[in-house]
């Protein structure tokens, strides 16, 4: 989470207004979200149009699984920034958690218009797909992403749970035997559904 942070300042030249933001981000890291919370409401006030602190917010309340008021924040980081991407990722996940599929595919189909090679929102966009039952579509989504990173366990994940859920035993085996390098206990975990 810190890595929000794009200055190096010395804490003795920092305002106290940033001191508490960065203490949010440690409680975040620190996953005392209560307090991450609580910090970043301060900070926000009544209208808060710093999208840094909205975007924090959303992830502690993330969370703390309060997702309708981190849907709110993430709305406002990305009308304030166009450029947090995450922001609109997290957004799609928030919105397909609320059963807004077709919203939550604006969301991703835009952040992908900004960034093609977001492999996240990839990711998420074929969640939604497979949510929708639009198994084609997923599987496209998770193929352009692990075109994109070949070597991210994420995409690997995603895939062994589309193969797992069409009843595909030899893809699912595939990813397996590739998930035991990258994530051994998903591999694990996989292992017991294997016949």
């Amino acid at each position: 989470m810190n890595a929000i942070i794009d200055d190096q300042e010395k804490p003795e030249t920092l305002s106290e207004r940033e001191l508490n933001y960065r203490q949010a981000l440690d409680c975040i890291d620190n996953q005392e979200y209560d307090k991450a919370i609580s910090l970043l409401d301060e900070l926000a006030g009544p209208a808060c149009r710093d999208p840094k602190v909205r975007y924090a917010r959303a992830v502690a309340l993330l969370s703390n699984g309060e997702y309708r008021r981190a849907g709110t924040d993430l709305a406002f980081t990305i009308a304030l920034d166009r450029t947090q991407l995450q922001a609109y990722r997290h957004l799609g996940f928030v919105l397909l958690t609320m059963g807004k599929e077709e919203s939550a595919i604006e969301v991703l189909e835009e952040a992908l218009r900004r960034d093609p090679r977001f492999v996240e929102a990839w990711c998420v966009l074929a969640d939604v797909h497979m949510d929708l039952g639009e198994h084609d579509k997923a599987l496209n989504a998770l193929d352009k992403a692990l075109s994109l990173q070949p070597g991210n366990a994420e995409v690997h994940c995603k895939l062994a749970m589309y193969y797992m859920s069409r009843g595909d035993m030899r893809g699912l085996r595939a990813e397996y035997e590739v998930l035991r390098e990258l994530e051994p206990a998903v591999a694990a975990q996989i292992a017991e559904l294997l016949p």
